[in-house]
């Protein structure tokens, strides 16, 4: 064959693409478990972040294990229901009708083993991306024991700072009843209140898009767990 004519420099081409694709093929399938099970680690640290627990990357997993002893979804009406609560798709979940959402609930037990806290996932819109986090409510199903956000691509310095302890910290405490309503903690603008009386923490400054994303998704993904937490605080 003529290697300085058009069909051999297709043929080598053809079979140069092939080969190429079927390595990335093979390396990404080779992959993927490590890439799970890294993913998998990363949301345990947020869950557990989320009840102030603190881990390094060789202990996540032993850690979670030991304290988060209970995993289950719930309904709207605050019953369970069947699912694997790690495996929820909170991203999809949050787009439908409450009545229709499966709602994963951790239960984290404090590390001195004193007391046990309901975590939740939550998920919504920033400025860029994504925005996601978790709740840690305690027993009483109304106090907020500790909170933890991320996001995929906000803007350093400024909607990124909800991954900040500066901004997550202030929920500690924050009730979600009040005068026997249930009432998400609200995000508003420093030095400003809500129109109604829930609780609220000052958003990030020079991230206003962001921390609106944030009060709107703290709205949308807890108000489905009214009823289970009303039965905790019950």
């Amino acid at each position: 064959m003529n290697k300085q004519g058009n069909t051999y420099t297709i043929i080598y081409i053809v079979i140069l693409v092939l080969v190429v694709g079927a390595a990335l093929a093979a390396t990404s399938i080779a992959l993927r478990p490590r890439q799970q099970a890294n993913a998998d680690a990363d949301k345990m640290r947020q869950i557990l972040l989320s009840a102030r627990v603190s881990t390094t990357p060789d202990d996540v997993i032993a850690t979670f294990h030991e304290l988060v002893d209970e995993q289950f979804v719930v309904n709207s009406r605050g019953e369970r229901v069947e699912g694997d609560a790690f495996a929820v798709n909170v991203a999809e979940q949050s787009k439908l009708p409450e009545a229709e959402r499966m709602l994963p609930v951790f239960v984290c037990k404090t590390p001195d083993g004193a007391a046990r806290k309901y975590i939740v996932p939550v998920y919504g819109a920033g400025l860029w991306g994504p925005i996601w986090g978790y709740v840690a409510v305690d027993a009483d199903g109304s106090t907020v024991y500790g909170a933890y956000f991320a996001h995929q691509g906000e803007t350093p310095g400024l909607g990124a700072e909800i991954e900040k302890p500066a901004f997550s910290d202030q929920f500690e405490g924050k009730v979600l009843f009040k005068n026997g309503r249930f009432l998400p903690v609200a995000v508003v603008k420093a030095g400003q209140k809500p129109m109604g009386d829930e609780d609220y923490v000052d958003g990030i400054s020079g991230g206003t898009i962001t921390s609106k994303g944030v009060g709107a998704m703290l709205a949308n993904c807890l108000a489905p767990y009214e009823t289970f937490f009303s039965n905790l605080k019950d």
